[in-house]
């Protein structure tokens, strides 16, 4: 359905010594030119099945709801890129939406993933695929390069009406020197590191920005179901002999998610 880019590849030394060292790597190429109308229709499409009411980044679990969705994350050369971070035998466990439409004020505040995530060990890669184009202007996605090697900062809780999370780093903490924007073309990639602080300003633009994220461990990674009793993984790569959390089937079909945590159980009777 999306047409891959000719100059889609593997990462380099030099790209996986970056992710080490500084817990990010941007602008990779998958998907060409030519897919920029049909993740538009893929956009259109899925985020239209919700609800006025419902608000499409506070729903997640689409790769355990949507054939469509599950089949973009686990894209061969996504994969690939994911493969050379991970090794050979990983799942996927998380798919989301982050949209901000032209105008938007919404803020997502400086923050680490492990914050909210119970994940033993901490070890998860986000892949982060531009559906338009995605720059400072429209509120692209920032992050504190190396800052995954500081341990967990202090958060604190925000209720501002304009911050899409309610946990926040304060600035103080931040290093604006290391402060790098992930600008990124249509059908690119960016990677980061769980422990990568990271956040996005309002879209001052007339354009939409939206991409879709993908959370990827690997098969040694356990969750504390008593936290998130949703949890579910998907094996997408090699084998999983350790069998510590519980698989969520692949869909077969289009359901929707409406909620932030759902269980594949709720999906299945929509199929």
């Amino acid at each position: 359905m999306f047409q891959i880019d000719k100059n889609v590849r593997r990462l380099t030394k030099d790209e996986i010594n970056q992710y080490e060292e500084y817990g990010y790597v941007t602008a990779l190429p998958v998907f060409s030119e030519e897919a920029k109308q049909d993740f538009d229709k893929l956009f259109v499409n899925l985020s239209s099945r919700l609800d006025k009411s419902i608000d499409l980044n506070k729903t997640a679990q689409w790769h355990k709801a949507s054939l469509m969705f599950y089949n973009l994350c686990t894209t061969p050369q996504i994969l690939n890129y994911v493969e050379d971070l991970l090794g050979p035998n990983f799942v996927l466990w998380g798919g989301q939406f982050f949209l901000k439409e032209p105008k938007d004020d919404s803020v997502v505040p400086w923050h680490q993933d492990i914050q909210y995530w119970p994940l033993t060990p901490a070890k998860a890669v986000t892949v982060w695929l531009a559906l338009y184009d995605t720059d400072e202007e429209n509120g692209a996605m920032r992050i504190v390069k190396g800052s995954h090697k500081g341990g967990m900062f202090k958060h604190h809780t925000n209720d501002a009406k304009n911050l899409v999370l309610d946990q926040e780093v304060s600035d103080d903490q931040i290093n604006k020197n290391d402060i790098v924007s992930l600008n990124l073309k249509v059908g690119q990639i960016s990677l980061h590191d769980d422990g990568l602080l990271h956040g996005s300003l309002p879209n001052y633009s007339n354009r939409r920005r939206c991409g879709i994220t993908m959370r990827f461990s690997p098969v040694k990674v356990k969750a504390d179901l008593s936290v998130w009793p949703h949890f579910e993984t998907q094996l997408v790569r090699g084998k999983d002999i350790y069998k510590l959390n519980p698989e969520a089937p692949i869909p077969r079909g289009e359901a929707t998610p409406i909620e932030k945590f759902q269980h594949s159980s709720e999906f299945v009777e929509q199929w």
